[in-house]
């Protein structure tokens, strides 16, 4: 029998010492079912990083969201501080594409049509023009419209978005999180993308 090395010896002890970890991971993984209608395994999930509306804002006003691009998820807070929820995301494709700062929904529309923007079409020429609302529409069965020119919050029809960087500047939802959302966030909510 040879002699074990100090190298052998850290680099055994190293593995041992993140085993547990990368074990617990799998385990998340596997458990980390995304609904029903989404299929497949939530993205970033791990990442979510609870968040304290009283770091962004100095009231709750009528309602708060805080848009996390990092963690890539929506934080929800009604008026009163009891009702936290936490929904799992897509944010801009780039860093170019993302607006940050302080905002409010000031419109909301079940059902919405989509304009794709002239900066939209030129990256992409194959857009429509205008898209009724429907279940190719990318904006999904519900959006909440911020007071930055051509930003939203709404759904997707196309489930693999959530959880990745690749919106053209929206914060987008599974479509049935962003009815449930939709149903509990008034006009006037304030908005903080960070």
């Amino acid at each position: 029998m040879t002699k074990p090395t100090r190298r052998t010896l850290i680099l055994t002890g190293g593995a041992a010492l993140f085993a547990p970890t990368v074990l617990r991971a799998q385990d998340f993984e596997a458990d980390a079912q995304i609904p029903a209608t989404g299929g497949g395994v939530r993205r970033n999930a791990s990442s979510f990083r609870s968040q304290n509306w009283r770091d962004h804002f100095s009231t709750l006003g009528v309602a708060t969201i805080v848009a996390d691009t990092k963690s890539r998820a929506l934080h929800f807070w009604d008026a009163t501080g009891t009702d936290y929820r936490v929904f799992a995301t897509s944010v801009p494709k780039t860093d170019e594409l993302t607006r940050r700062g302080y905002t409010k929904i000031v419109r909301k529309r079940e059902g919405p049509t989509w304009t794709p923007t002239a900066n939209m079409r030129a990256r992409d020429p194959s857009l429509p023009a205008f898209m009724e609302a429907g279940p190719d529409n990318p904006l999904g069965t519900h959006a909440m419209y911020l007071d930055w020119p051509a930003y939203l919050i709404h759904g997707t029809h196309d489930t693999r978005k959530i959880g990745r960087r690749s919106s053209s500047g929206c914060i987008g939802l599974y479509n049935e999180q962003i009815a449930e959302l939709f149903s509990i966030t008034p006009v006037g909510t304030q908005v903080r993308l960070v």
